[in-house]
């Protein structure tokens, strides 16, 4: 059956909106191919990112320094110490208004008998029982995998004044605290001077 000329038009319309149709499927498909590789791309490099910064906090919580501080030897002494690092060399400052020299321990520690007579002179004239907070700047240079680093923190000591039997008070270290990282000498030099105020106060 011969076909119209209309109906021949019609028919070539009708190819032309097939391939219209059949173009934008085809383009549709290429988006979608490169939205996809876009995506995927972009996942791998975010968690490349997320790796990355992981591994530095790791390294770095690894290189930094946990100080830790014990009460020993019935509050005579206060254990420093860093379960991670070995500690290598330790320096003990104190509040200069109390005179007391940069001590330098072998072994990574604080003495109750490197301040106990200054702070018994500092609140002498009281009651014989007394509690009081002495902070401490601890520098402290140890070992981070093959490097050698140092850092500082404040330590807190809580000491507490007794009398004796016979005449005089004693002091002994009740609690140690690390109360900040880092640190300089005007700062154990300010808190010093408000734990001082405060015990006058009293």
């Amino acid at each position: 059956m011969n076909e119209t000329p209309a109906e021949m038009a019609e028919a070539r319309a009708i190819r032309r909106r097939w391939l219209t149709i059949g173009e934008l499927v085809a383009v549709a498909g290429v988006i979608i191919a490169a939205l996809t590789l876009w995506n995927n791309w972009s996942d791998q490099r975010s968690e490349r990112l997320e790796k990355t910064e992981a591994d530095a906090r790791a390294v770095a919580t690894q290189g930094r320094l946990e100080l830790r501080a014990s009460v020993i030897e019935e509050g005579h002494q206060v254990a420093l110490e860093d379960p991670a690092h070995e500690i290598l060399e330790t320096t003990v400052a104190f509040p200069a208004p109390l005179r007391i020299g940069t001590q330098n321990p072998v072994l990574p520690r604080i003495e109750g008998g490197w301040f106990a007579s200054q702070v018994l002179g500092a609140t002498d004239g009281g009651p014989d029982v007394r509690e009081g907070r002495l902070p401490a700047l601890v520098t402290v240079t140890y070992r981070a995998g093959d490097s050698t680093k140092r850092d500082r923190a404040i330590v807190e000591l809580v000491w507490r004044t007794s009398g004796r039997l016979l005449a005089g008070r004693t002091l002994r270290i009740e609690a140690a605290r690390i109360r900040e990282r880092g640190g300089d000498q005007a700062r154990i030099d300010a808190l010093w001077s408000q734990e001082f105020a405060r015990l006058k106060a009293r």
